[in-house]
């Protein structure tokens, strides 16, 4: 996992619409604002639906604090179309169907559940300031006031 006050790993993937015609989006392209980039396991649960619809209820707040959100899977562009369109999201999602980024970003770990181990996205979130740096991360994210806290971080930068 990178770490605070290195350079964020520059990449270009595929987004969803939202009311653009771009079909993909470059992270450096977004300088000087400050990017929220939430990495989450699966469009559709309950956690990451969670997390999507908190960070679209702040929405307004973030653009007011200067600051895009994007959100990262692995899912499929089609599905986060579908999970955009389901649960009314304005977040932006982007689809890392080979994973690259979620490697370099080092959310892509071994995870266990009901006694089986396997590979999966670990919640985090990375908070890039102006200066293209990483300013904050908050890795194994717990959902529950989580976008709110990052809102706060955010609005204190510069």
């Amino acid at each position: 996992m990178p770490a605070i006050g290195e350079t964020a790993p520059d990449f270009t993937l595929p987004r969803t619409a939202n009311a653009t015609q771009e079909t993909s989006l470059t992270l450096s392209d977004l300088a000087p604002k400050k990017v929220v980039l939430y990495f989450y396991p699966k469009d559709n649960t309950p956690g990451c639906t969670t997390e999507a619809l908190e960070f679209t209820r702040l929405s307004a707040q973030f653009a007011d604090a200067d600051t895009v959100v994007l959100g990262v899977s692995k899912d499929t562009l089609k599905k986060h179309e579908n999970f955009c369109a389901k649960h009314d999201l304005n977040v932006i999602l982007l689809s890392d169907a080979d994973g690259d980024v979620c490697e370099r970003y080092g959310v892509w770990n071994e995870k266990q559940m009901y006694g089986k181990t396997f590979m999966g996205i670990t919640r985090a979130t990375f908070l890039i300031g102006r200066d293209g740096k990483l300013a904050e991360i908050w890795p194994k994210v717990k959902v529950a006031g989580h976008a709110d806290a990052v809102l706060e971080t955010a609005r204190s930068l510069p």
